[in-house]
């Protein structure tokens, strides 16, 4: 299936690769940014960043040119999802993470109603497995398969992109179609510890397998050199491409 064009602009493959600031400063942030310059375009701002004034820098980011992509993963009451992503579309963020569960994303789509923010629905947590589930209560059921039921309510529910693990991409881009955003964390460059990651591959395998973005973290944030770690990265992802 081809890779989604209508959301996000991607004719620049480096706004296919979303790099992850989960540092705990703005401060480490803003300089792991500089660190990385024109190599990095997508920077992702989760609970870590953003509880330490990460939504201020959100502006800073965009005032240079950046994309954005806030992953709060949002889940409460409709009413309070509603007002919290309308709020949230104020500050020109690009991308919004929410749970997957249908009243959550229905109130998510009425929150951003009017702007250009994107509704991401978070299916499966790529930390979890088949096992995790069980244990949270579920019924006996394949992460892959929870995730392909929710990536159907997420579509017609009228969410923007899904984020999955990758080894479940393929099968969400079927049951999403080919302009949804499929957003992957969990990407590890070959040769990288996997982490608390359980569902991974690289950043080419990802994009073979249908991902239209990959978030990659700690393989650049930690590295010696986080521009040539983000380089890397663009080349695998425009060699797959290729």
């Amino acid at each position: 299936m081809p890779l989604s064009t209508d959301s996000i602009p991607v004719g620049d493959i480096r706004d296919r690769l979303i790099i992850g600031l989960d540092v705990p400063s703005v401060e480490e942030a803003r300089a792991i940014v500089q660190r990385i310059g024109d190599a990095g375009t997508f920077y992702k701002i989760g609970y870590q960043l953003a509880y330490a004034g990460g939504f201020a820098f959100v502006q800073e980011l965009i005032a240079q040119g950046k994309k954005v992509f806030l992953d709060l993963k949002l889940h409460d009451i409709g009413n309070t999802v509603e007002e919290g992503v309308r709020s949230i579309a104020r500050l020109g963020a690009t991308l919004l993470t929410v749970h997957a569960y249908p009243q959550t994303m229905r109130a998510a789509v009425a929150g951003k109603a009017g702007s250009d923010l994107k509704i991401l629905a978070v299916t499966v947590l790529t930390s979890y497995d088949d096992q995790d589930l069980i244990e949270a209560g579920y019924a006996p059921v394949p992460a892959a398969d929870l995730v392909a039921k929710r990536a159907a309510q997420a579509r017609d529910i009228g969410i923007d992109g899904i984020v999955c693990a990758a080894p479940e991409a393929a099968r969400v881009r079927a049951i999403v179609g080919p302009d949804r955003l499929i957003v992957t964390p969990g990407i590890r460059p070959a040769g990288s510890e996997a982490g608390d990651q359980k569902r991974i591959v690289t950043p080419g395998e990802a994009l073979r397998l249908g991902s239209s973005h990959l978030v990659v973290a700690r393989p650049i944030v930690k590295a010696a050199d986080p521009r040539a770690a983000a380089q890397a990265i663009v080349a695998e992802m425009a060699a797959a491409l290729a």
